[in-house]
C-alpha cells in the first residue's frame, strides 16, 4: 500500500525535474529572451514622457451646530431673529468633493487660468491650461502611430465641413464643443480628490509632464474649490444680508426724514402755545421715536446676518501645500524593466515546454 502511494508523488517529482532540465537545456535561448525583453522595457520605459505629481491635503472644519451658534443664538434672540429655523446639514458634503472638481462648470473654470510653463533651456514662459493641455502635452511614439488615421480622417472631414461658426463660439457649460470636451476629460484623467471618510482629509493630486505647471494648477483648483464651497455655504447667509441691508437703508432714509420732519416744524412754531401746535408736534415726534426704532432694529438685524455669513464661511487648514515636484512620478522604468524581461522569461518558458510539443503534434496531424 506504501509503495501504491508513494508512485504518484514520485512521477509527479519526475516530472517536474524533467520541465526543469528542459528550461535548463534552453538556458541561452531564455537569456537571449530575456535580453529582448530587456531592450523593448528600455525603449518603452524611455519613450513615456515624465510625468510630475502634486499633492495637496486640506482638512475642513468640523461644525456640531451647537456649541459655536449658541453665543450668537443668544445675540440674535434679543433682535427678534430665530437662527435655529434655518438651521440644516451642509449639502455639499466633503465625499462630494471629487465630483465638484470633476464637473463641467468646475473645468471650464481652469480654461484661462495661466501657468508657467519652463523649456528644455530653463526658459520659464507663461500660457494657459486650454493650450497647455492642447499643445504641450506629449504622448508615446505608438500614440501617434495608432492615432494617425483617425488624424487623417478627422482632415479629410474637416474639408468638407465649415468652421466659421466655431470662431464665434463662446465658452459655456451648457454647449460644449468637442475641443472642450475633450479638454476637460484630459484634466478629469490628470486630477484626482479622495476624502478620508475617517479623518476628513481632502487630498488632491494633479499630474502634469511639467513640475511648474503640476504646482501651479494643483494650488489653483485647491483655490478654487474652497471657493465654490465658500460660495455655496455663504450664498443663503449672504442673500438675507443684502436683503437686511436694503430694509436698513430704508429704515434710515425714513428715520432721518422723520426727524427732519419734526426739527422744521418745532423751528418754524417756535413760541406758539396753540393745543393744535402742540398735538401736531407730538404726532411728529412720536413718528420719528418710531422710526427710529425701526432703524435701530434693522440695523441689529444686519449685524446678526453679517455675523451669519461670517460663521457660515468655511475654514480649511492646510497640511500640506502645494510645492514643486522634483522627481517625476511615473514612469517607473525599473518596474516595466522588470515587467517585460519577466513576461519575455515567461512565454519562453511556455514554448518551450508545451509551444514545441504542440506545434508538432499539431503538424503531424495535419500531414495525415
Amino acid at each position: 500500500m506504501q509503495e501504491e502511494n508513494n508512485t504518484p508523488q514520485d512521477e509527479q517529482e519526475i516530472d517536474l525535474l524533467e520541465l526543469a532540465g528542459k528550461l535548463w537545456k534552453e538556458r541561452k535561448l531564455l537569456l537571449k529572451l530575456a535580453g529582448i525583453g530587456a531592450v523593448i522595457g528600455l525603449v518603452i520605459a524611455f519613450s513615456i514622457p515624465k510625468e510630475y505629481t502634486t499633492t495637496i491635503k486640506l482638512v475642513p472644519e468640523v461644525q456640531d451646530g451647537k456649541s459655536g451658534s449658541a453665543g450668537l443664538g443668544a445675540l440674535a434672540s434679543m433682535a427678534g431673529i430665530n437662527l435655529s429655523s434655518g438651521a440644516g446639514s451642509d449639502a455639499v458634503n466633503p465625499q462630494l468633493y471629487p465630483d465638484v472638481v470633476s464637473s463641467v462648470p468646475f473645468n471650464m473654470a481652469l480654461f484661462n487660468v495661466e501657468v508657467p510653463l519652463s523649456d528644455k533651456d530653463g526658459e520659464v514662459t507663461e500660457t494657459t491650461v486650454r493650450n497647455y493641455v492642447q499643445d504641450d502635452l506629449s504622448s508615446p511614439w505608438w500614440s501617434t502611430i495608432i492615432g494617425a488615421p483617425f488624424k487623417l480622417l478627422g482632415w479629410v472631414k474637416s474639408l468638407f465641413t465649415s468652421d466659421e461658426e466655431e470662431g464665434d463660439h463662446v465658452p459655456n457649460s451648457f454647449q460644449v464643443t468637442k475641443e472642450e470636451d475633450e479638454i476637460i476629460k484630459a484634466l478629469n484623467n490628470r486630477v484626482s480628490v479622495s476624502v478620508d471618510t475617517k479623518t476628513a482629509v481632502i487630498t488632491l493630486g494633479v499630474t502634469m509632464q511639467d513640475a511648474l505647471v503640476s504646482a501651479t494648477l494643483a494650488d489653483t483648483i485647491a483655490e478654487n474649490l474652497k471657493a465654490y464651497i465658500t460660495d455655496y455655504r455663504t450664498n443663503k447667509a449672504r442673500t438675507d444680508m443684502d436683503y437686511a441691508q436694503k430694509i436698513n437703508d430704508e429704515a434710515k432714509v425714513e428715520y432721518y426724514n422723520a426727524q427732519q420732519r419734526y426739527a422744521e416744524y418745532v423751528d418754524k412754531n417756535h413760541g406758539v402755545t396753540l393745543n393744535s401746535r402742540r398735538t401736531e408736534e407730538e404726532r411728529l415726534r412720536n413718528e420719528a421715536q418710531l422710526a427710529y426704532s425701526l432703524y435701530n432694529t434693522t440695523a441689529q438685524q444686519l449685524q446678526m446676518a453679517k455675523a451669519k455669513v461670517q460663521e457660515n464661511t468655511p475654514v480649511y487648514t492646510v497640511l500640506q501645500p502645494a510645492t514643486v515636484p522634483l522627481k517625476p512620478s511615473k514612469p517607473s522604468k525599473p518596474m516595466i524593466l522588470i515587467g517585460f524581461v519577466f513576461l519575455a522569461v515567461v512565454g519562453g518558458s511556455v514554448w518551450i515546454l508545451f509551444g514545441r510539443d504542440f506545434k508538432t503534434k499539431f503538424k503531424e496531424a495535419t500531414a495525415e
